[in-house]
C-alpha cells in the first residue's frame, strides 16, 4: 500500500476516533481497544492504526501506554494548541464554538504582541513592518487573494516576531494553522479594510504601542463579528 494510501485509511480511523473521544461516546479513563481489534473493526492494517492512535496522542487526546492500556484523557487537562486541529473537526464545517476561540486568542495575541513590538522592536524592524502593511493593504480590494493572504500573514508575522514573544509566535503557528483548517472562515476574515492596515503599520513604526494596540484591537475583534 502506497504512502497516501496509508495516510487516508489511517485519517478515517483517526477521525472516527475523534469524534467518539470529543463527543463523549469515549471518555477519559476509557480504554481504547487494541490495535488488532481496532484493525478488523475498521478492515485496515495495523500500520495505520498505529499512525492513527500516533496523531491522537499527539493532539493530547489519548495516551499511548507501551504493553498496557492505551487511554482516553481529558483533552481539556492534557491538550495543547495541537489540539486545536482536531477540535477543528469537518473542515467544510467547524463547531462555531472552536471558530469563537481561535479567532479569539488570535485577538488577545494580535494586540499584545503589537503593544509589545511597537515598543521592543528597532526602528529598521518598525519602518519594515510598516512597508510589509503597506503592501498588504496595496492588495486589498485587487481580487488577489491569495497573494493578499500571503502579504497580511508576512505582515502580522512580523509583528509578531517583533514582540520578541516567543510564545506568541509559536502559538500564532498553531492558530494560522487551525484557520487554515476551517474551511471558508479564512475567506471570511480575509482582510478588506486597507486603511486599518496602513494605521497599524503606522503606529508601530512611530514607536506607539498604545495607538498599535487600539488599532489591532479594532481589527481583529472586527474579524471575530464577522465569522460569527
Amino acid at each position: 500500500m502506497s504512502g497516501n494510501g496509508t495516510g487516508t485509511v489511517s485519517r478515517r480511523v483517526h477521525d472516527s476516533l475523534r469524534r467518539q473521544i470529543l463527543e463523549g461516546e469515549l471518555e477519559p479513563g476509557d480504554r481504547i481497544p487494541s490495535e488488532r481489534v481496532l484493525a478488523e473493526e475498521f478492515g485496515v492494517n495495523r500500520h495505520a492504526v498505529r499512525e492513527a492512535l500516533k496523531g491522537l496522542q499527539q493532539a493530547g487526546l489519548i495516551r499511548i501506554t507501551h504493553g498496557g492500556a492505551t487511554r482516553v484523557l481529558d483533552w481539556r487537562d492534557s491538550g495543547g494548541l495541537e489540539v486545536m486541529l482536531d477540535l477543528g473537526g469537518d473542515a467544510l464545517d467547524p463547531p462555531a464554538e472552536i471558530v469563537r476561540s481561535v479567532l479569539e486568542m488570535r485577538a488577545s495575541i494580535g494586540v499584545d504582541a503589537a503593544r509589545l513590538c511597537a515598543g521592543r522592536a528597532d526602528e529598521d524592524a518598525r519602518r519594515g513592518i510598516e512597508g510589509l502593511g503597506d503592501r498588504a493593504a496595496g492588495l486589498v480590494g485587487t481580487g488577489e487573494h491569495e497573494a493578499l493572504d500571503q502579504a497580511f500573514a508576512e505582515f502580522w508575522l512580523a509583528i509578531v516576531d517583533g514582540s520578541g514573544n516567543i510564545a506568541y509566535r509559536l502559538s500564532l503557528n498553531s492558530l494560522l494553522a487551525a484557520m487554515t483548517s476551517f474551511g471558508d472562515v479564512a475567506e471570511r476574515v480575509r482582510a478588506r479594510d486597507a486603511e486599518i492596515i496602513v494605521r497599524l503599520g503606522r503606529a508601530i513604526a512611530a514607536g506607539d504601542p498604545d495607538a498599535a494596540a487600539e488599532v489591532a484591537g479594532q481589527m481583529l475583534r472586527a474579524d471575530i463579528e464577522r465569522a460569527a
